[in-house]
């Protein structure tokens, strides 16, 4: 995605599966995951999605892989380096660093505050709220685990700290602790690293559309191979419709051909009345979303905000099936 949040596509889809799925909170707690080779556990995946990716990139330097805490991996940040590409990730390991007579997080105990950053957030009920984050920084040498010191080098890293003041009411108390290969030299520098690893939270808005739009998980089909089959065509589908909301907000005066076919215009035209006579202006990319939007249901009313994924979702639904049926008249 954009750094102003518009989803491009899909650069790397794993589909897996445990052998196992009783007993491994339990094997996790008697097994140092530290010392097992990364080839032999499941967030290889990470590693893997990471190198695919990057071989779509012609630029590589110029992406951003975000991750949060599953992805605080010391074998993702190696593997980052080695093909030429950046990371952000959210971190929740404390790890060794400097010489190894101390932690990242006894060194960042030391760190004076070097700025504030209020952001606007929402509480458990949904109501707005603000928070100040007392922002810190520093660049670190640290260390791979001690059983893998000897297969993966030290790393130059800076680790950035955000951490709200105060106790608030009706929600979590906002800590991030974020790693990353980019350089920070200043509080605007930080602030921009915590505006990018916001953009994480998409991810969980396509896997929302995928489950509670294409209803993934409702399939009665039998067989794993007809499952993955029906999931990488909804991943495109939830792609659509995400990015699709998103150029709507993003690019209302595009041009409606950036993303609908003539046909589809015409259909449009014909399905969904315009509210306003609009034959003396340019029609937009953003008059034509809206008109799929009205098909599942939005009012487009004058203080109505843009319509929502799921809305776009069941009138993108309505409108393909009656694109199919006309294409066969």
């Amino acid at each position: 995605m954009t750094l102003e949040g518009l989803p491009l596509g899909l650069s790397a889809v794993k589909f897996w599966t445990r052998k196992k799925f009783r007993g491994v909170a339990a094997l996790r707690r008697e097994v140092n995951l530290t010392r097992i080779p990364i080839e032999t556990k499941e967030s290889i995946r990470w590693l893997e999605n990471l190198k695919q990716s990057t071989e779509l990139f012609d630029k590589p330097s110029q992406c951003i892989h975000i991750g949060d805490r599953e992805a605080d991996i010391y074998e993702l940040f190696c593997a980052a380096q080695e093909v030429g590409t950046h990371f952000l990730v959210r971190t929740c390991v404390n790890r060794l660093a400097g010489d190894g007579d101390h932690t990242v997080a006894t060194i960042m105990d030391e760190v004076e505050v070097k700025g504030l950053h209020r952001i606007e957030v929402r509480d458990s009920k949904g109501n707005p709220d603000q928070a100040v984050l007392e922002i810190r920084y520093r660049k670190i040498r640290i260390l791979p685990p001690i059983g893998k010191q000897s297969r993966y080098p030290a790393l130059t890293l800076t680790v950035i700290h955000a951490d709200e003041r105060g106790a608030p009411k009706n929600r979590k108390k906002i800590e991030w602790k974020l790693l990353t290969d980019l350089p920070v030299q200043s509080r605007g520098d930080a602030i921009e690293k915590l505006e990018w690893y916001s953009l994480r939270w998409k991810i969980e808005v396509f896997h929302k559309i995928l489950k509670s739009g294409c209803r993934a998980e409702d399939s009665q089909l039998r067989t794993a191979q007809r499952l993955t089959n029906l999931i990488s065509v909804f991943c495109i589908v939830s792609w659509r419709i995400f990015w699709m909301t998103m150029l709507n907000r993003s690019a209302p005066n595009a041009s409606p051909e950036f993303a609908l076919t003539k046909a589809e215009i015409q259909l449009l035209d014909q399905l969904v009345k315009d509210k306003t006579p609009t034959s003396t202006q340019r029609k937009t990319l953003s008059h034509y979303l809206t008109k799929i939007a009205r098909l599942g249901g939005y009012l487009a009313r004058a203080n109505d905000p843009p319509p929502g994924n799921l809305i776009m979702w069941r009138g993108l639904s309505r409108f393909i099936d009656i694109a199919t049926g006309a294409a066969k008249l």
